[in-house]
């Protein structure tokens, strides 16, 4: 039954390219796959992330994604004090149906922003991504209705992948973003992106459709509430051809150390994909490190079918600090 779903959904479908791009519920935790207009946008030398996901468990490697980036700014002392220019490089696997279709891709990025006020507080900045991706398709693993006949199972086929297993093209992204603050303690950003400018064609049968673009506005902050303690906060939707998703929550921050500049963070919250699941999340902060748990509770139409168990994911981002901090407030997530 999973190897029929597979075959409609992600053979004709992800052949045609209708389907959604890998995705993760901790999005705040995975800028440059956000947007590239956040690559080099934090407070340290360089920032390396990364994540993994496990969706629908119940059935057996439905879906598995792992992500990794390694981004840092640049030119330092060669461009205004408060101006960033950053540059970072991602790749991203994505395996489906326990390995029949795998999605492979490497992205270099790179954004500028500009300082709107002398404490550089406030910024806007645009950043660009260009990527190569690859496709594969294991066919041996998949069964046809034309292979069950009167006489039985055949195990021959007319459902030919006549532009072969493998596919590949080059793909162009871009977003924006503004950030800013109103007092140096906290942070506020506000961005939009798009994937796929350039629409790529490929298709494993024999003809070519295009990959349609993913639009994405999201926003978020962190704010000190009392001592000790913070609120972070971040919403998002995308649309991807006839399918969009909203995904919004925040975690509470407990700083067990005291320390701002370099503090022991709890993180304790959740997050909801409007109609879709409830997303738990914990995470903790440690010297730059910070690590993070969530679990998708699926309360959609497909509950039944996934027993409520819609994903796990993790996620790591470490930051090198610098000796002295800049002292300019930026997007964490």
């Amino acid at each position: 039954m999973r190897k029929s779903i597979t075959f409609v959904t992600l053979v004709f479908l992800a052949g045609a390219l209708k389907a959604q791009d890998p995705h993760f519920s901790q999005f705040f935790a995975s800028p440059l796959t956000l947007n590239p207009a956040f690559t080099g946008k934090f407070d340290g030398l360089w920032r390396l992330t990364a994540n993994h996901r496990d969706q629908w468990p119940s059935i057996p490697k439905a879906y598995v994604t792992t992500s990794a980036s390694v981004d840092f700014p640049i030119l330092k002392g060669k461009i205004p004090e408060k101006d960033v220019f950053g540059v970072g490089i991602s790749g991203v696997s994505d395996a489906s149906a326990n390995n029949i279709l795998k999605l492979n891709y490497g992205s270099a990025s790179m954004s500028y922003h500009k300082a709107l006020s002398d404490d550089g507080y406030s910024t806007i900045g645009a950043g660009f991504q260009a990527t190569y991706s690859s496709l594969t398709i294991d066919q041996s693993k998949l069964t046809f209705a034309d292979q069950l006949q009167a006489n039985g199972f055949t195990g021959t086929t007319s459902d030919i992948l006549v532009n072969g297993s493998n596919q590949s093209y080059f793909d162009i992204n871009a977003g924006v973003l503004f950030s800013s603050s109103t007092n140096g303690s906290n942070n506020f950003y506000l961005g939009a992106s798009m994937y796929h400018i350039n629409r790529p064609k490929v298709s494993f049968k024999d003809k070519n459709w295009f990959l349609t673009g993913r639009i994405t506005a999201h926003a978020g902050g962190y704010f000190p509430l009392v001592d000790r303690l913070s609120l972070n906060a971040s919403v998002i939707h995308q649309i991807q051809n006839k399918a969009s998703e909203t995904t919004f929550g925040a975690a509470l921050g407990i700083n067990a150390n005291g320390d701002a500049d370099r503090p022991t963070n709890v993180y304790i919250g959740s997050w909801m994909r409007l109609n879709d699941a409830i997303i738990p999340y914990l995470g903790l902060e440690i010297n730059g490190l910070r690590i993070g748990a969530s679990y998708d509770i699926n309360i959609s139409n497909l509950k039944a079918a996934t027993a409520s168990r819609g994903g796990s994911e993790f996620s790591i981002i470490y930051i090198k600090k610098p000796a002295e901090p800049s002292g300019v407030p930026c997007p964490r997530f």
